[in-house]
């Protein structure tokens, strides 16, 4: 069974890049003004949503175990 993962983004940081919508493309996507919204947090696996948050420029996506609530980046 898939780790569950809770993911969010801070659109007070999110820059609309789509970086994270190109990797993780079942679990991101724009909203209006551009910036990347959870759509599934479970959308992709774990990993590809780890790259996601990794890969954004401006730090602006979090990723939690939902089941420890351990930070995972």
């Amino acid at each position: 069974m898939a780790r569950k993962l809770i993911v969010s983004v801070d659109h007070a940081k999110c820059v609309g890049n789509g970086t994270c919508l190109t990797i993780a493309t079942h679990v991101f996507e724009h909203n209006w003004d551009r910036q990347s919204v959870v759509v599934d947090p479970n959308g992709d696996p774990p990993e590809l949503i780890l790259e996601a948050a990794e890969t954004c420029p401006v730090s602006a996506i979090s990723v939690r175990d939902a089941e420890t609530g351990e930070v995972l980046f």
